[in-house]
């Protein structure tokens, strides 16, 4: 049998084991609580590094429609002009527009009864913008007020003081009676594409006459600092035609030459 002085010696010793393993007991919940909260701070950063990468593709694919594209330039002066015929004649509007990787248009516009649009011509120098890989026709069908999958094809080709310029019309208009008629010339040097459409006169020969007219009455106002574009002007002015129907050249193109390759 213990005697008090040996019972009461255990307890102490009791107490200190439990104290003990109490505070290894806190010190294990303790560092459990800290790893779980370490491991879920991990986890919280992943699940929003994983949800910025996920947002990449879009913005990437968004990026080219915040581009900026063709602007009207309301304070730049108009470079071209067409000769009158007489006093009464103008230019029912003449626009212009900038694109920021150089390229600019030059847009006359007539319009009819209505407001109806009834010619067009528009001059483009091409810049950075400009898609080697486009057709040709691809915004002549729009200038036309067409469908954009509209097809073209060729009217004949016209003798200007700029060469020979190609004429086209909507497939489905053989006879040419009612179908407007749009032009086309392209520059290699000075880059350069002139084009439009007319709906003026009842006959194809007397649009491709009023085609002949618009362009070799096109004259430069300025060529800023262009001067191949001056050149161009200069020689082209020394092939001036008039603007007789009856003199005016044109012919039709045969079935092997219905598309247009290169630079006319």
């Amino acid at each position: 049998m213990q005697s008090p002085e040996a019972s009461m010696a255990v307890r102490p010793t009791r107490t200190a084991i439990h104290l003990a393993l109490a505070a290894f007991a806190d010190e294990v919940v303790g560092t459990l609580a800290r790893l779980f909260a370490y491991v879920g701070t991990l986890a919280l950063f992943a699940i929003l590094a994983l949800a910025a990468f996920g947002q990449l593709p879009s913005l990437g694919d968004d990026e080219p429609a915040d581009k900026p594209g063709w602007s009207e330039a309301s304070r730049s002066h108009p470079a071209f002009a067409l000769s009158r015929l007489d006093s009464s004649e103008k230019t029912a509007s003449y626009i212009i527009l900038r694109h920021p990787e150089g390229g600019r248009r030059d847009v006359m516009r007539w319009a009819g009864e209505a407001n109806r649009p009834v010619a067009e011509l528009e001059i483009y120098r091409e810049g950075g913008e400009f898609d080697v890989a486009r057709p040709a026709t691809a915004d002549l069908v729009i200038q036309m007020g067409l469908g954009a999958a509209t097809p073209l094809e060729q009217a004949g080709l016209i003798d200007t003081k700029f060469g020979p310029v190609a004429l086209f019309r909507p497939t489905d208009t053989a006879d040419g009676t009612h179908a407007c008629l749009g032009y086309l010339k392209r520059s290699e040097e000075p880059p350069l594409q002139i084009s439009g459409f007319t709906c003026q006169g009842d006959t194809l020969p007397a649009r491709r006459a009023a085609v002949a007219c618009t362009l070799n009455r096109l004259t430069l106002l300025t060529s800023g600092n262009e001067p191949k574009l001056a050149e161009l002007f200069a020689h082209a002015e020394l092939r001036r035609g008039g603007c007789d129907p009856v003199s005016s050249s044109d012919w039709l193109l045969g079935a092997a030459n219905a598309q247009l390759r290169g630079a006319l």
